[in-house]
């Protein structure tokens, strides 16, 4: 994909904290003036409180947290995984500001990267390094890539959506759950396909994208050869990688380099569709949201009983077609020439 920033030579991953802050937050909107106060009672009855504001009219509060057990989980995902693609990790937090909170968040990484995991990126040629969330803004658009960048759950929120944007897509962006115990879980991210699927059933737009389920699956099969110890899986894994483009109009277009002794000759361009186009007979009373398609036999020919059903036309050709263009792209002993497999939106 065509990114607009022209620096970003390298992957960029978001290290995304998936607890706490803003989305476990408790908010107050208060109608006058009074004292604003933030009050924890411990289980043995010790009572900690501070004054947060006295206010002198209506207003709004809002309340955070955080656990250390789950700070010191994230902490040990960011440098696992780190470890396991061989990339240095960026931390940014605001403790200038924030010196009791985000500087809690900064104690704990440094502490279990000290203990856990500094002599292991020493030793794979990497590095942790910290810094202010504004100032890793700042570093992050001049830098060529091939780093981890880990955020509190806010942060990588918003950051994930604009480094997948500028690398040409949101909808492109994969996701990789990592457990403190080295567990993984690799999706599409982005919301869930259910919600996008019923939003499809209203005609209305979705982000969802099937090119990024096939990164998530080649690296999940990579993942699953390394754990097995067999390379004939992970050398399918690595050979899957394609090159993958998307236009503004949401056509998807997949390429495949030739083999070797091919490259000279024309491109063969393999053409399908993304979405079902439902088209119907004046005399048809079909619906397409309730009715499966009814099939009719016509000589040699398989049709639709006053309904469409080709290649721009349903999921069962859809199905299909995509499968036949899988053939080259899975089979690596078959010489073939620079192929552009080419999904076409209804959008367009």
């Amino acid at each position: 994909m065509q990114g607009t920033v022209s620096c970003w030579k390298k992957p960029i991953i978001l290290g995304r904290h998936a607890y706490g802050d803003v989305y476990k937050n408790c908010e107050i909107k208060t109608s006058c003036a009074g004292k604003a106060e933030l009050v924890f009672t411990g289980e043995d009855g010790t009572e900690i409180r501070k004054t947060i504001m006295d206010m002198k009219g209506p207003g709004i509060l809002q309340g955070i947290h955080n656990l250390d057990n789950s700070i010191e989980s994230f902490a040990r995902c960011c440098f696992t995984y780190a470890l396991d693609q061989k990339v240095s990790v960026w931390f940014g937090a605001k403790d200038t500001i924030s010196k009791t909170y985000d500087g809690n968040f900064k104690a704990i990484f440094q502490e279990v990267y000290d203990k856990e995991f500094k002599a292991k990126f020493e030793e794979a040629g990497i590095e942790y390094f910290y810094t202010l969330i504004d100032d890793c803004v700042a570093r992050i658009m001049k830098d060529e890539g091939g780093l981890m960048w880990a955020c509190k759950n806010y942060d990588g929120d918003v950051m994930s959506d604009m480094v997948a944007s500028a690398c040409g897509s949101l909808a492109m962006m994969t996701s990789v759950l990592v457990s403190p115990d080295g567990k993984y879980e690799f999706e599409a991210s982005h919301g869930t396909v259910q919600k996008h699927y019923y939003r499809y059933q209203k005609g209305e737009r979705t982000s969802t994208n099937p090119v990024a389920l096939i990164f998530a699956w080649t690296g999940a099969l990579a993942k699953r050869a390394e754990l097995d110890e067999t390379p004939e899986l992970l050398d399918f894994a690595k050979k899957l990688g394609l090159s993958v483009q998307q236009d503004e109009a949401f056509n998807v277009y997949i390429k495949k380099p030739a083999s070797k002794g091919y490259e000279h000759l024309p491109t063969v361009i393999l053409q399908g569709h993304l979405d079902m186009v439902c088209e119907k007979t004046k005399e048809s009373n079909h619906n397409f949201d309730t009715d499966p398609i009814e099939l009719i036999i016509d000589g040699d020919h398989i049709k639709g009983n006053n309904t469409v059903v080709g290649i721009t036309d349903d999921y069962l050709t859809f199905s299909a077609h995509n499968a036949v263009h899988l053939v080259p792209v899975i089979t690596f002993n078959l010489r073939h020439v620079d192929i552009c497999m080419t999904y076409l939106s209804t959008f367009s």
